[in-house]
């Protein structure tokens, strides 16, 4: 046998001199190491692309928009100005660019998010936007499910209570006064910024009779969460608080009823010390029941353990940006809790995203996206082809890599 053959850890020379006993053996060697080779090629995750027909993709919100049982998904496009919805072709062409629509066009936009404001069944959007826009807008969806693609059948209106005022970062729907429809916390970056409910008035579609209240002086929002913290049976908010003399993790306990339009109670959880980023909560069964993850730029992820919120940290992998978006999950589905984290800053040969499993109290990271885009966004967990495995949705806005999606190789 010449040298350049391989060999698969045995000779061919000794393969054909033994009993049949030990030919199977051999060959069973074989298969198992081919296995082996080709579960080795495939652990790469290959990434998808859902658009990229914009500029600067900053961030992906969640919903079934059509009722078919599936998510779909809805991006602010930062610099190209717009708000798109993509409607998930399901499983078998989930890997192709999605079916979409720019439902509006504004400035800035920070984030957008889903939300049937008017209660007619028709899911609209709601846009955050910053820089001198400073306003929420609202993008009303056609009533005719049929016209849910056509850009023309969108309607979009700004929020006056809203309009102007401060540079609106994120938003999530709520029903917190406990009257008429659907409510928004919404939260802002700057001098001015804050935790506010925009409070649905009897006509939702009556956008002057929309009212702000102040719920909490902020510095600069990254996260909103609903969650119930307290267990009493609604919704507070979860909040990172990245910026300024307010920063930290914290969460804003839900008063209910008319109690909501004024001050919430503010309970602080930690990480005053840090930049938070975006966070998450892990599930109550896991290996950290309710524990809230924080993604810390220039640093790695910190750990906040109820019920006492004792701190903890893991360190950036070598290789990576800056911490921005985390999220917790099962990756490879051996019933241990990981992580999945996304970067900004990861120019070069550097890391955008990436995710951790964990052996005793060691962290050990795995790639995700290689060297192939600069400034990832938050993440969003999903099995989009319906194989068994969660994959990670995220959005890049430098290298325009746009909204995409990593496919999980477990299964």
């Amino acid at each position: 046998m010449t040298n350049d053959q391989p060999t698969f850890g045995f000779q061919a020379s000794n393969f054909f001199r033994h009993s049949s006993l030990d030919i199977s053996h051999s060959r069973l060697l074989l298969v198992l190491t081919l296995v082996l080779f080709c579960a080795s090629l495939r652990a790469e995750w290959t990434r998808h692309t859902i658009d990229d027909s914009s500029r600067g993709a900053d961030g992906v919100r969640v919903s079934d928009a059509n009722g078919d049982r599936l998510p779909d998904l809805t991006t602010g496009w930062e610099e190209g100005g717009v708000i798109r919805v993509y409607l998930n072709p399901g499983p078998e062409k989930a890997t192709h660019a999605w079916p979409a629509v720019t439902v509006g066009r504004v400035k800035s936009p920070e984030d957008a998010v889903f939300a049937d404001l008017d209660g007619d069944g028709s899911v609209d959007v709601v846009s955050s936007c910053e820089g001198k826009t400073r306003s929420i807008f609202v993008h009303w969806a056609p009533q005719d499910p049929k016209q849910y693609l056509t850009e023309e059948a969108w309607t979009t209106q700004v929020l006056p209570c809203a309009q102007g005022k401060e540079m609106w970062m994120f938003a999530v729907p709520l029903q917190a006064d406990g009257a008429h429809g659907t409510d928004l916390i919404v939260g802002s970056k700057g001098g001015s910024a804050s935790v506010s409910l925009l409070q649905a008035p009897k006509n939702p579609r009556n956008v002057d009779a929309w009212k702000l209240h102040r719920l909490y002086d902020a510095g600069w929002i990254m996260s909103l969460q609903l969650h119930d913290m307290n267990a009493d049976g609604d919704h507070d908010v979860l909040v990172s608080d990245r910026k300024g003399p307010t920063r930290g993790v914290l969460w804003l306990e839900n008063p209910g009823g008319k109690r909501a339009l004024e001050r919430w109670p503010t309970h602080r959880l930690g990480g005053e010390d840090r930049e938070v980023m975006f966070l998450s909560r892990a599930p109550r069964k896991s290996d950290y029941p309710n524990s809230v993850f924080a993604a810390v730029r220039g640093s790695g992820f910190s750990i906040l353990s109820p019920p006492n919120w004792t701190y903890g940290e893991i360190a950036m992998p070598e290789n990576c940006g800056t911490g921005k978006g985390i999220a917790v999950a099962d990756i490879d589905l051996n019933g241990r809790t990981d992580l999945v984290f996304s970067c900004e800053n990861a120019a070069g040969h550097k890391s955008g995203v990436r995710w951790l499993s964990r052996t005793g109290d060691a962290w050990k990271d795995h790639e995700i996206s290689g060297p192939e885009g600069v400034k990832f966004d938050r993440l969003e967990i999903l099995d989009l082809d319906q194989d068994g495995d969660l994959d990670v949705v995220t959005c890049e806005e430098r290298a325009n890599l746009g909204v995409i999606w990593y496919e999980n190789p477990t299964r």
